[in-house]
């Protein structure tokens, strides 16, 4: 048999799950525990001592006082009595002629002795009643047969019934904790659910809140006038209100209240609390993905129900009706008369009593118990328990950005409830973004400090005070008292906040955004408008460009990188730079397939646009024309085939960068005639192979740059310029340098390095304001002594050529420098050691191209 504790076990849960166990649950497995008791005393009483009783009836009692036919032989010495009445011995029916003399007498007197007690019972009265002559084994036999013959099943398998119908009502209330598919689920709900309860940063958030809201009563209660209310800078699709608490460290900028610092005994926070309260909330949200997609714990816990109450139901049912059959007093007709003489007995069962009153106690139990049944059913389908709403958090806490759920992870928190509403008031703080944000925001001020910080800044190449931060969880408090700080770079912080405190930042000027979605505040975005001069921000999807950046009125430079598409050219939101007013340089790096439109609005103060277009082909610039005031222009990498046609409209230009593209022809290079101030054309990393002879109509270009084309040679109209400073041909296939070249007498810079040159023309050396000579990589035998007239030279490249020495005129370059002379070593240790000596002392002077 199985002891009570085994059985009890299976109504047993762990003690976790009890907090998904609503009133009546708990009340229908107490109930079970009650009914299993029960079922396990009348199954004991019942194998120890239930039994019945049987004797014959008595319309068969003469037939039954005559000779049985079944009798066993009488095997006693029967004793007679004379006429006379004294008692006579019979003879003995035993042998003893061939017996000893002694056992002979001995059996003599043996039987005189029982004749003489037979003869004294004889005259006792006679006992009443009827003879059954119906010896112990036979009874043991009737009461056997008359156990399985007379009495009702239910009255023998009762006990059993009971314990198989509990058993079954007890797995049906806990199947939903056993079965694979939703034990996992639960287990990992729970798990979470208990952490969450009991995490610090639980309390340490609802204690703010009620910090807060003692706050917000005082300042009611004083009367306090509220200040204007603040403007919501953070976009259309934000959840919460302009009015709502900013997630700051210990703060709450709020725009009807005032500034209120929370003490600094809340604001500090174990940093292993800090780390398990991070890795609650992934959990949350992971399990929440999970949970969310279906309604199966739902299904299954109403299948459960449904279950036992079609189970009470039929209990109910079927044991009303064998109560009334459950009876002392039985007949019993087997068919065992040849074996017993009598045909029909008259049984009692003595467990009878008892049976009654314990089926009694149970249909009373199994009453109430579908009773309660009954209500689970009603509070199932009487709410929609597949949906949650957390409205009553939000109202009573900060957190009005909880988020309702739905299916399981709804139905869980219903079940919940139903124990304690605490565990899913604590458990929504982990379903906020509002709270996850404050506790990064703590975590990290609590390790960004100031003074780790001012250990990161640098000086940039423009000797600016610099910091760049990489991979945050958001921005430290302590980098807005880096009041020094010029140029701040974010980059890769999932939540960037600008508070009040930026205005301490008074000499910031430059900010990177790059892919940092950023929030700003009025007080801040104030200083930010006024103070701010350059902005780079980088993003995937256009609409991760704060709407803030739009209304920086002293911005003078802007970069924008990121997917900026045709299709999605209405949703940039460029109208709005109208209120960029003292915009000067706009930069997209993007993949345009036609140029905006609404930059057009930029035209009166827009001086300096660049396109970098990441290889898509950019079809349509007829915006550009109405750009009259742009002096510098960059198209890069925007697959053009051509000079664009929209560029000769405008007059103002000075610089112009077509760099990486498909341009092979430049036929159209006459029309820049028209463009009297363009001075620096660049027509690099493209597929060039001619230069037309119109190039010498572009009298005012001072700079031009060729290189890393396909040209063979120079035209001589090239050298008719009589500006150009700095001419760029390297990276081809020229064979021949013009000697015309002689004619650019203001030339500072000449690279043709990397090309097929094999002889330098001597009226290069008349070029006597030359600093920069690039000659690498061809295949020059000779380099002239002409050489040493480049009195001004600082810089020269010869390596890669086929030269055997170098000219000791070298020398009288007076500028040049061992590091700006770019050679073999052989070749400068050959040169002589007055030379080597001039050429090696150092200068203090600094050199500059002169562009």
């Amino acid at each position: 048999m199985f002891t009570l504790t085994e059985v009890a076990s299976l109504n047993d849960i762990q003690p976790t799950y009890r907090i998904l166990k609503p009133w009546w649950d708990v009340f229908m497995d107490y109930l079970g525990l009650v009914m299993l008791m029960l079922a396990i005393f009348a199954m004991t009483m019942q194998i120890t001592k239930d039994q019945v009783a049987c004797l014959p009836c008595l319309e068969d009692t003469e037939e039954a006082s005559g000779p049985k036919p079944n009798s066993f032989p009488q095997q006693t010495t029967q004793a007679s009595s004379s006429a006379s009445g004294a008692p006579v011995m019979t003879s003995v029916p035993f042998i003893t002629k061939d017996l000893p003399d002694e056992v002979v007498h001995e059996i003599h007197v043996t039987h005189q002795h029982t004749s003489v007690v037979s003869e004294k019972y004889a005259n006792q009265p006679q006992p009443t009643g009827v003879r059954t002559n119906l010896d112990f084994q036979q009874y043991v036999f009737i009461n056997q047969i008359c156990y399985h013959v007379a009495l009702p099943w239910y009255s023998k398998y009762f006990p059993y019934l009971t314990l198989i119908h509990t058993l079954v009502l007890m797995v049906s209330s806990n199947f939903w904790f056993k079965y694979p598919k939703t034990s996992s689920k639960i287990e990992h709900f729970v798990s979470i659910l208990g952490r969450c309860f009991e995490s610090p940063w639980t309390t340490k958030a609802l204690s703010e809140t009620a910090c807060e809201d003692s706050e917000e009563n005082k300042q009611r209660l004083t009367g306090t006038s509220s200040a204007p209310k603040q403007v919501s800078l953070e976009g259309k699709d934000d959840g919460t209100n302009a009015n709502s608490t900013t997630p700051m460290l210990g703060v709450k900028f709020s725009a009807d209240k005032p500034m209120a610092e929370v003490p600094s005994s809340m604001t500090i926070l174990d940093k292993k609390d800090g780390e398990q309260a991070k890795a609650l909330f992934e959990k949350v949200r992971k399990f929440r993905a999970h949970v969310e997609d279906s309604d199966f714990i739902y299904k299954l816990y109403v299948a459960q129900t449904v279950v036992k109450t079609v189970k009470f139901i039929l209990i109910l049912s079927y044991t009303s009706t064998f109560l009334a059959k459950i009876n002392f007093k039985h007949d019993c007709e087997p068919d065992i008369k040849q074996l017993t003489g009598y045909r029909k007995f008259f049984c009692t069962h003595n467990m009878a009593f008892m049976l009654n009153k314990l089926l009694i106690s149970y249909m009373a139990l199994i009453l109430i118990y579908g009773m309660a049944c009954l209500y689970s059913l009603f509070w199932v389908f009487r709410r929609p328990l597949k949906e949650y709403s957390f409205e009553k958090v939000r109202e009573e806490s900060s957190f009005s950005d909880i988020p309702d759920v739905k299916n399981d992870f709804a139905f869980l928190l219903h079940m919940v409830d139903q124990y304690d509403q605490l565990y899913s008031k604590r458990f929504g703080v982990f379903l906020s973004e509002v709270s996850e944000n404050k506790l990064r925001e703590i975590s990290l001020n609590h390790e960004w400090t100031f003074e780790k910080l001012r250990q990161l800044v640098t000086r940039n190449t423009q000797d600016q005070q610099e910091l760049h931060l990489f991979m945050l969880s958001g921005l430290p408090n302590a980098v807005f008292d880096l009041t020094d700080l010029e140029v701040l770079k974010l980059e890769l912080i999932p939540e960037v906040r600008f508070s009040a405190k930026v205005s301490q930042m008074t000499s910031l000027q430059e900010l990177h955004l790059c892919h940092c979605p950023a929030k700003v505040e009025q007080t801040g975005f104030a200083f930010l408008r006024d103070h701010l001069r350059c902005l780079h921000v980088k993003f995937t999807d256009v609409a991760e460009i704060p709407t803030w950046v739009y209304l920086l009125r002293s911005l003078r430079e802007l970069n924008l990188i990121g997917n900026l598409s045709s299709e999605n050219n209405k949703m940039i939101g460029l109208e709005s730079m109208r209120d960029l007013r003292h915009l000067k340089t706009l930069c997209l790096k993007s993949n345009l397939t036609k140029m905006p439109t609404n930059i057009t609005e930029l035209s009166p103060h827009l001086i300096k646009l660049v396109v970098h277009n990441d290889g898509t082909k950019l079809l349509v610039l007829n915006s550009l024309k109405k750009m009259t005031s742009l002096i510098e222009l960059e198209l890069h990498t925007c697959e053009l085939e051509r000079i664009p046609h929209a560029i000769f409209s405008l007059t103002n230009l000075q610089e112009l960068d077509l760099k990486s593209n498909n341009i092979r022809t430049i036929e159209e290079i006459i029309s820049f005639q028209h463009l009297k101030r363009l001075t620096c054309l660049k027509l690099w990393h493209n597929k060039i192979i001619t230069i037309p002879s119109s190039i010498g109509q572009i009298k005012s270009l001072e700079a031009l740059h060729l290189s890393h084309n396909k040209l063979e040679s120079l035209p001589p109209a090239l050298f008719t310029l009589p500006k150009l400073r700095h001419l760029d041909v390297g990276h081809n296939s020229i064979t021949i340098l013009p000697p015309d070249v002689g004619l650019l007498h203001n030339l500072q810079h000449l690279a043709i390095n990397s090309n097929k040159l094999e002889v330098l023309p001597k009226p290069l050396f008349r070029c006597n304001k030359l600093k920069v000579l690039c000659l690498g990589n061809n295949a020059l035998t000779v380099l002239p002594e002409g050489v040493g007239q480049l009195v001004q030279l600082a810089q020269l490249e010869l390596r890669g050529n086929c030269l055997d020495r170098l000219p000791a005129q070298l020398g009288n370059c007076r500028m040049l420098r061992r590091s700006g002379l770019v050679v073999e070593d052989h070749l400068f240790d050959a040169l002589p050691v007055e030379v080597k000596e001039i050429i090696s002392q150092e200068t203090t002077t600094p050199f500059s191209s002169g562009l």
